[in-house]
């Protein structure tokens, strides 16, 4: 079996960097889908129907490829938050954050465009936070890090100082899945060291 691309319809720098954690170097095609038209209360719904559409957008420009899209949010207290719209917004949504915890979804669709499989997953990860004081939260808003990220954290990066533990998969907190990328691959009837193989020729 001839192994198509990998393409990421995502600028997510997190995600790209997970991919290449496992040997997959993916072509990068942002969707620039406007994450807007959706609207939906319940956050498995919302994070796969975005994760969808994401990946969905990118499809006419292969016609040989495993086009993946993802979204994340966090959801707590009956709410679902994506990235903060702006610094206050990033403050107020730790000062509800710090000393609780959340469920971080993130819905993954996978598409393989020559065989016209779709595939519609997503992971739930629990996320606990420190308690923190309100200068440690201004001064971790000021990075401007809490504005790039859903939940307002990046476990990557600065905001891994404040999560005290996880339960659940680590790498869906920063955007992808990894265990769960391995087994969508394998329904479509891939190998996830084939595109290792795929990675080691684009390199050469």
């Amino acid at each position: 079996m001839n192994i198509p691309p990998f393409v990421l319809a995502s600028a997510s720098p997190a995600r790209r960097r997970l991919l290449q954690t496992i040997g997959i170097e993916a072509i990068v095609r942002p969707s620039n889908f406007d994450e807007s038209q959706v609207q939906l209360s319940d956050p498995a719904q919302l994070v796969q129907t975005l994760a969808k559409n994401k990946a969905a957008t990118v499809v006419p420009q292969f016609q040989y490829a495993l086009i993946m899209g993802c979204d994340s949010v966090l959801y707590m207290g009956g709410e679902i938050h994506g990235k903060p719209a702006d610094p206050e917004e990033a403050r107020q949504r730790w000062q509800k954050m710090q000393g609780s915890f959340g469920d971080l979804y993130t819905g993954h669709a996978l598409i393989d465009v020559s065989q016209n499989v779709s595939l519609l997953r997503y992971q739930v990860t629990r996320v606990y936070f420190a308690q923190l004081d309100s200068s440690t939260i201004d001064a971790y808003v000021a990075t401007g890090e809490p504005l790039k990220c859903a939940g307002a954290f990046a476990l990557e990066g600065y905001g891994s100082l404040f999560v005290e533990k996880i339960e659940g998969c680590h790498s869906n907190v920063i955007g992808l899945s990894l265990p769960l990328l391995r087994q969508m691959i394998e329904e479509l009837g891939y190998k996830i060291t084939d595109f290792w193989q795929n990675c080691e020729m684009a390199n050469s």
